[in-house]
């Protein structure tokens, strides 16, 4: 949408501001902060401060002079000036003034830890990140722990040496990158250098660090056509979907595809490797595989055993041959009770083959995604263990729609494989002095304490690196990271992105609290949560949770005791199960939106003048802000929720729907500036989240109180609606809503990437 003030697009880049857009600079203490309650009896909910995105473009520099600047908002539109520290879309810190003691950082009660996010896509009006090319030499580095050159190295004895800002050793400064030091101390050239004044640049990697030559992209689709899979329209829904995908895939002879489908058995398909040479027999084969088991009586599914022919190859619940699995959840038990004994045992993986193949797949680097397609239970905590381990993702579509989820099966896929990505990726985190690394969490797979394997990155994967102290930090200097991440570009060439970050120490309580980063802090305990429910009862992760928000918070202990109905111990497995798999890579911008949702008036969109966005204000989410006769638009990321009032406005819902009654309302856009500008905010938000969202609308019937609607605020939101025939209503399906990106991103490659599209047997 030009004009409009919001993160990058799903797929494609936002235009450039435009002259009706504002900027504001933050400032370094800007924040998300209300103004003071003055009333003696009643908290004003207008005065509370609330995590609602400014209009305005924010201009963030990451430095000012010596002092380092807290990031903005991650919600926030910003623009980064990159003037030493990395970029906080890169990496963000949980305290942008670290404790120089442990016993400082427990007596804070929060965690030091940073969220890494190594190829996010920055803001379309940011410079580009430097490609630095040293020639055969490669990157400096230090002798000692190998960190890259960076600009709080300090070079003395005229630059013939540089002292490590992380091990403090002093090392020699090669011959042909020597330079004099000027009056300030600074090197000459530090300005010229992109490492030495940049907090995030790419280098070019020499021989040293390749074992072999980059192998080409391979594309292998494995199919479900087991009975329930053709009956429920998941196989044929799968089919289109990779049918307009290969058409985004780049047709050089370096890109090979394959397709199989199972159910009891294997099936493979005799096709040309090479995707230029058998692109048309790829178009008959998905149009006819549909139709070839349309009478398929087989309701057993062997993922396990079609997972791992389509890895030899390249090199519904899986019931029979390789980690075959068992209906671990009966019909009957659908829900997880707080009551039941060691219920956290059904979200962990039934079976160790399952791991031992994503470990066999990771070391090939073969990166696998799962899109679920399912009516009932499907044990994901089983399955997701494979992307998890391989830098793969779980897509979840339950209960499966043929009319509505298509649109987003392909949504979905096509952002999948053009998104921005890396492959063969290697990564490792370094601290200053007296901190170390603790633990990674995230998507990957972890053969030595130091590194992380990623067989596939991409844009919107994230990294939490949980730090630790191992001696004292010295008051008033500063402490550095660095994510050092050597992988493989889409183009077949090999890179080093290296992003710094170094913060100042400090020995005042007041300071660790004044510089938290909220975002940052909620993303990662939503982290350790997942990562938690995964070996201990939930009532004592949920205890966990609730004491580590207390500890922090204890000025305001007595508003915190009380328990809060947010933190549900009911629930399916599979759903726990994706959403555990989902908050693994998920970064901070698209965290928060999890447990505050944005909320937007609908029913006058036509009476607010904007600034050139696409999407209004928001709106807090409190009773008091709604009304009965209102329209309001809820999304949180992965769903979207239309509400409609009881007494709504007849017109307005005519406008909207094309009816007068909201008991029945169809999906399609009708040609009206509301109904228009409707879709073209569902659509902002799509872009916003690089993520379809399944919509539903929830209506409000005779005597209900609009306070109810507070129990869809939930988490995670699974958009419920009211008429279970109106559940999952796409807006639209039409693909001329959606601006697919070209160029760079058409000519994207994937090294080898897995596509599995699962349909529960019964």
């Amino acid at each position: 949408m030009s004009g409009s003030a919001q993160p990058p697009r799903m797929f494609g880049m936002p235009p450039p501001l435009s002259n009706q857009q504002s900027m504001a600079t933050i400032s370094p203490a800007m924040g998300a902060g209300g103004a003071a309650v003055t009333g003696p009896s009643k908290i004003d909910p207008n005065q509370i401060p609330r995590p609602i995105p400014n209009s305005s473009v924010l201009l963030h520099e990451t430095r000012q002079g010596n002092q380092a600047n807290p990031p903005p908002p991650a919600t926030s539109e910003f623009i980064v000036r990159d003037t030493g520290n990395c970029s906080p879309r890169y990496m963000r810190c949980t305290i942008n003034q670290i404790a120089c003691t442990s016993d400082l950082l427990t007596t804070s009660g929060m965690q030091l830890a940073l969220l890494v996010q190594p190829l996010a896509l920055p803001h379309p009006s940011e410079e580009p990140i430097q490609i630095v090319d040293l020639g055969e030499s490669g990157p400096v580095r230090c002798s000692r722990c190998k960190g890259y050159i960076n600009p709080f190295m300090k070079f003395i004895d005229q630059g013939r040496r540089f002292i490590c800002n992380f091990c403090g050793f002093t090392d020699e400064t090669p011959r042909d990158y020597q330079c004099n030091l000027g009056p300030d101390g600074r090197r000459r050239d530090a300005d010229e250098r992109p490492e030495l004044c940049r907090g995030t640049v790419e280098f070019v990697a020499t021989r040293e660090f390749m074992v072999r030559d980059p192998m080409p992209a391979v594309f292998f689709f494995l199919i479900d056509v087991s009975m329930n899979a053709i009956q429920t329209g998941a196989t044929a829904g799968a089919c289109s979907a990779i049918s307009r995908v290969i058409s985004d895939l780049p047709e050089g002879p370096r890109t090979m595809v394959g397709i199989a489908t199972f159910d009891s058995t294997i099936h493979f398909y005799n096709l040309k490797r090479a995707l230029q040479q058998c692109r048309q027999h790829l178009d008959l084969l998905l149009e006819s595989i549909p139709t070839m088991f349309q009478n398929n009586k087989t309701a057993d599914s062997a993922f396990g055993a079609g997972i791992k022919a389509a890895f030899l190859a390249m090199k519904i619940l899986p019931s029979v041959g390789i980690a075959a699995l068992s209906a671990r959840e009966a019909e009957g038990r659908t829900n997880i009770s707080a009551g039941e004994k060691e219920p956290h045992k059904l979200l962990q993986p039934a079976d160790k083959t399952l791991k031992e193949m994503a470990i066999e797949f990771a070391e090939y680097q073969v990166s696998v995604d799962v899109f679920i397609t399912t009516q009932s239970y499907v044990d994901i905590a089983s399955i997701s263990v494979i992307p998890r381990t391989t830098g793969g993702q779980v897509y979840y579509y339950h209960p499966f729609s043929a009319l509505s989820d298509p649109a987003k099966l392909y949504n979905d896929l096509r952002w999948n494989v053009t998104r921005p990505q890396g492959f063969e990726a290697v990564m490792r985190v370094r601290s200053s002095q007296g901190l170390q690394v603790q633990e990674y969490s995230g998507n990957f797979c972890k053969r030595i304490p130091t590194d992380v394997d990623l067989p596939a990155i991409d844009c919107d994967k994230s990294i939490m690196v949980t730090l630790k102290h191992d001696d004292k930090l010295q008051d008033g200097t500063e402490c550095s990271f660095q994510c050092a991440l050597l992988y493989t570009t889409v183009y077949g060439e090999r890179r080093i992105r290296v992003s710094t970050l170094s913060l100042p120490c400090t020995t005042m309580l007041s300071n660790l609290f004044r510089s938290a980063d909220l975002d940052t802090q909620f993303s990662c305990f939503l982290k350790q949560a997942a990562n938690e429910i995964l070996s201990n009862p939930l009532l004592q992760v949920r205890e966990q949770v609730t004491n580590l928000c207390i500890n922090i918070l204890h000025a305001y202990r007595k508003f915190c005791a009380t328990v809060s109905i947010g933190l549900r111990t009911d629930g399916r497995i599979d759903e726990r199960s994706f959403w555990i798999n989902y908050v693994f890579p998920l970064s901070a911008q698209l965290a928060i939106p999890l447990v505050y949702p944005r909320m937007i008036s609908v029913h006058d969109l036509n009476l607010k003048e904007t600034d050139g966005s696409a999407i209004p204000q928001a709106i807090p989410l409190s009773s008091e802000q709604v009304s009965e006769n209102g329209i309001y638009l809820l999304e949180n990321g992965e769903d979207c929720l239309i509400y409609i009032g009881s007494s709504a406005d007849p017109d307005t819902i005519r406008q909207l729907f094309g009816i007068s009654s909201a008991e029945e309302v169809p999906s399609q856009q009708y040609d009206n500036p509301l109904s228009k500008k409707l879709n073209e905010v569902i659509n902002e938000i799509r872009s916003q989240r690089c993520n379809y969202l399944r919509g539903a609308v929830f209506l409000t019937h005779g005597g209900r109180q609009v306070s109810e609607w507070s129990l869809l605020c939930r988490v995670p939101s699974t958009c419920s609606s009211a008429n279970s025939k109106q559940n999952d209503l796409m807006f639209t399906s039409s693909d001329s809503l959606y601006e697919f990106g070209s160029g760079d991103e058409k000519e994207a490659k994937l090294r080898m990437r897995c596509f599995f599209f699962l349909m529960k047997t019964s």
